[in-house]
């Protein structure tokens, strides 16, 4: 019979709909072991994102002598970012706001595309979960034994089990709070201070909080974080539309669903035989016939035991797959499926996802070693010399992100006549000479004095770098409501 045939033969039927809850307190979901495709690509993803975790402290970067070599280092105490090549100043906090404007709308893109495949695969919650369950799984045993497990009443063995759980349980949480640790400080040496004791009560408070927040909501909150925490599972219906790609249940082809036999006829009912697998191996307990929920994070899991299942009674995989409820609704009426990835929000969401990736790089590309910030002073906005003339303050900031020591020669522009002065050091002068310390920011206190001028007259400071650039800086010269005499 094909598949033509069967659509042919039965009705378009809706699962079985009931009232799902908004809340259901059911304990500690326990899910089945599985295998399968799925499920191989979620060990894959596991496993790449932990290595990533725990080892990307410890890769190195040559970035010059008096630098750190970390590849990967947020350094607090000397208020750097680094990322491999890439160097992030505490005046450029608006690479963070890029970073995070690109992973909103490259999960926004994703989703569009794969539904919450990046909650199925790649967020953390479900990494750790996933880590978890698999401790508990081989400690002491699948889904069933889990469950009498649960029932059977307090006895020294049920208690040395689940002692060793919670132990290597608290091994793992404190192996994320560390590797959490490591991206602020030299890898090493902070590795050795914590294993030897010899690091502060800060850093062992922090891997407290980092690992007690592991423990807590990898073994015991577990789907309760992705269904009631999550606030992405309340916003993603807005992100899908009907050609976007999620874990599907194909109703015209699975009902009526009923308890089968290996040798019963399925012509004239449904192929899904109601053996709940797909929900016993759900890392959320959803039922997946219900239609596209909340709870559901695609990690498709239910598509590999209900493949399974329907290899056993030798009827076609995909009665759970993933797929979109266009195709769903044409392969009810026999006609022809197509994926469209090419639609207008997917084209919104990769167009802003390249010009905030490209505004990124570019600037990245073509920012200068050499910056320059003037603040006024206004306090006072001005002051009045016994002779006449006027004088103000300004804090003056270069920016040398060289690893080479510079000087400068700064000057003004604008105001005719005026001087330059510097505190502690020139005084009365056209043009000063400034430095700055290799990869810092150099501060000075500067007065403008000037003979003529108006209430605010606009003045540059034009700082010729080494490298023949000049960075031109602009502010105002104040003066009293009836100008300079």
């Amino acid at each position: 019979m094909t598949e033509g045939d069967i659509a042919a033969a039965i009705p378009v039927l809706a699962p079985a709909h009931g009232d799902v809850p908004f809340y259901k307190e059911h304990g500690l979901h326990h899910p089945r072991a599985v295998t399968g495709t799925f499920r191989r690509l979620k060990w894959w993803a596991t496993a790449i994102l932990l290595a990533w975790w725990h080892l990307a402290p410890f890769l190195r970067w040559d970035r010059g002598p008096g630098v750190p070599d970390q590849a990967v280092l947020i350094d607090m105490a000397g208020r750097r970012a680094y990322f491999f090549g890439i160097e992030i100043w505490p005046q450029e906090v608006y690479y963070l706001t890029g970073m995070l404007l690109l992973a909103g709308v490259t999960l926004f893109l994703i989703s569009a595309l794969a539904g919450r495949v990046w909650c199925g695969f790649g967020c953390w919650q479900t990494v750790y979960t996933d880590v978890f369950v698999a401790v508990e799984r081989l400690i002491i045993g699948d889904r069933a034994r889990r469950m009498e497990f649960d029932h059977q009443p307090l006895s020294v063995g049920k208690v040395a089990r689940l002692a060793l759980v919670n132990l290597v349980w608290l091994a793992i949480s404190a192996a994320c709070g560390i590797a959490f640790l490591l991206f602020f400080g030299d890898a090493f040496r902070t590795l050795g201070d914590i294993v030897s004791g010899r690091a502060d009560s800060v850093t062992y408070t922090f891997i407290a909080i980092v690992g007690g927040f592991c423990f807590l909501l990898a073994g015991y909150a577990r789907e309760r974080v992705c269904v009631y925490m999550c606030p992405y599972a309340r916003i993603q219906s807005a992100m899908f539309d009907e050609h976007s790609l999620i874990v599907s249940y194909e109703a015209w082809r699975g009902e009526p669903r009923g308890h089968a036999g290996k040798d019963q006829n399925f012509f004239g009912r449904g192929h899904c035989v109601d053996c709940g697998a797909c929900v016993q191996s759900c890392p959320t307990g959803t039922d997946i016939r219900f239609g596209n929920q909340l709870s559901c994070i695609g990690c498709a899991l239910c598509i590999d035991a209900c493949d399974t299942v329907m290899d056993r009674f030798g009827l076609p995989k995909g009665l759970i797959s993933y797929d979109s409820s266009a195709n769903l609704e044409a392969r009810a009426r026999c006609e022809a499926t197509r994926l469209r990835l090419v639609r207008p929000r997917t084209v919104v969401y990769a167009t802003l996802l390249a010009a905030v990736g490209g505004a990124m790089v570019v600037s990245l590309a073509l920012r200068a070693s050499t910056e320059a910030s003037v603040l006024h002073e206004r306090t006072p906005l001005f002051a009045q010399l016994k002779n006449g003339d006027l004088r103000n303050g300004y804090v003056y900031k270069i920016l040398n992100r060289t690893r080479e020591a510079h000087s400068y020669l700064l000057r003004l522009e604008g105001i005719p006549g005026a001087t330059l002065g510097v505190v502690g050091g020139e005084s009365a002068v056209s043009a000063a000479t400034l430095s700055a310390a290799p990869d810092s920011v150099a501060t000075y206190r500067l007065y403008i004095t000037a003979t003529a001028g108006a209430v605010r007259t606009p003045v540059t400071f034009v700082l010729a770098a080494p490298d023949g650039r000049e960075v031109r800086t602009d502010t105002l010269f104040a003066g009293p409501e009836e100008g300079l005499r």
